[in-house]
């Protein structure tokens, strides 16, 4: 039997659950400030064609163009914009630092289309999204990151960002890399063989504790520690690859560029030259090991066995889908690493100070209470901000088996409206 990833996480598109009367969608092209074009759909009632507070929704890479949150606030009377990032279904070269740029068009449009306020609908990779773009927004443009964590300029320091006026984190982790950090394998001791296994790292070896899936294991806290120590060592050799094949690229650049460039035999022009293009890129095999997929006591949740990817994380793990597994240098370190992406809640939430409203799915198989959610409510610096548990929600509040249909996230929706509108009446 061929085990199958789920096709909720990274899908291709997230999907409206009920459907809406009385709505238009408008196809929506802007172009970022590099000139970037970027494509999204607005949600307008028809009753109100130039809704004065709109929800903007975005992820790194997933299409939320019609994004299930949508239609409870349509049908409240709010606008939605499904803004998708240049990175769609592919972020092997995702640079979040450009991604600010895409969400930044998409707020002059909504400005300049009648949205007087702007709520950002931060659902799981895009809570981190919109934490990085809203820090970034009500900095001075003097103090924005200037330079990517690979060294490329970003831009931003020139850049019109529109802050948003309230942000919801719904099934929000703390950010892409941070996940990384956590389902990284660290049992892998060659990165070009993918089959060669350290086993004194290896959370599905039964020397180590594992018991056959689906059954609940317990590691020891020794185990544990270790476990995690050698994550985020196999994470910072993949930083070191990283740098060092931009390194080479940038010094075969610069010599490229010297006086002396011409004097050079041929064969070594050649070899500079190549060297100066190559755009290598990195294949990170088995990020399907996180410790919480087997053992319920660590971060303790009423969630069932596995991954969001796949029930079986142990063989998963070896398949060709999973979390970063192709990616560019520059991609890895803006996006995916845990110690060098600056997108990063623990890193931004302090910056966020508009109202918000933190929303834990309980029965989330990668986005856990402690780790993730109260993490995002504790760091960010609101005054007025809520946390709620939804219990029996999985991360993109689909129905689970036993549900009346769409019943918990309608449920939730209908909250949700309520809290929009007490700071935003139509």
């Amino acid at each position: 039997m061929r085990l199958l990833a789920k096709t909720y996480w990274h899908g291709t598109q997230i999907r409206f659950r009920d459907p809406v009367e009385g709505v238009t969608g408008i196809a929506v092209q802007v172009d970022a400030e590099d000139k970037t074009r970027v494509r999204g759909t607005f949600w307008r009632p028809d009753n109100n064609p130039k809704p004065k507070v709109v929800v903007i929704a975005a992820h790194p890479r997933g299409d939320f163009s019609e994004h299930h949150a949508f239609p409870g606030f349509l049908k409240a009377g709010y606008g939605c914009m499904g803004a998708n990032m240049r990175s769609i279904n592919n972020d092997s070269d995702c640079l979040h630092e450009k991604l600010v740029l895409d969400i930044a068009a998409y707020m002059k449009w909504l400005k300049e289309n009648g949205a007087e306020k702007i709520i950002l609908l931060g659902n799981s990779g895009g809570g981190a999204l919109f934490s990085f773009y809203q820090a970034q927004a009500v900095a001075k443009p003097e103090d924005r990151i200037k330079f990517t964590p690979g060294g490329r300029p970003t831009g931003l320091e020139k850049a019109d960002l529109i802050p948003g006026d309230a942000i919801i984190y719904m099934a929000a982790h703390t950010g892409e890399g941070k996940i990384i950090n956590e389902v990284i394998d660290p049992s892998v001791s060659d990165e070009h063989d993918p089959l060669k296994v350290n086993p004194e790292f290896d959370m599905y070896d039964p020397a180590n504790g594992f018991k056959p899936a689906p059954q609940w294991v317990e590691y020891s806290p020794e185990f544990v520690k270790k476990f995690r120590d050698a994550q985020i060592a196999r994470v910072q050799r993949l930083d070191s690859i990283a740098h060092e094949w931009i390194k080479e690229a940038a010094d075969a650049a610069r010599i490229h560029g010297s006086e002396y460039f011409e004097d050079l035999p041929a064969e070594v022009q050649r070899r500079v030259l190549r060297q100066e293009y190559f755009e290598p890129v990195m294949v990170i095999y088995r990020t399907m090991a996180n410790l919480h997929y087997a053992d319920k006591t660590l971060d303790p949740s009423p969630r069932g066995y596995g991954s969001i990817m796949s029930p079986r994380p142990d063989l998963m793990n070896f398949q060709r889908f999973g979390f970063a597994r192709v990616m560019t240098p520059h991609g890895w370190l803006s996006t995916w690493s845990g110690l060098s992406s600056n997108a990063c809640i623990e890193l931004t939430g302090p910056s966020i100070t508009i109202p918000a409203v933190v929303i834990h799915a309980g029965k989330d198989l990668e986005v856990f209470p402690a780790t993730h959610s109260k993490v995002n409510f504790n760091t960010i610096k609101s005054t007025d901000k809520e946390y709620w548990d939804i219990p029996e929600a999985l991360h993109y509040f689909e129905p689970d088996e036993g549900d009346n249909g769409n019943e918990t996230l309608n449920r939730m929706l209908d909250r949700l409206v309520a809290w929009t509108r007490a700071r935003f009446p139509l």
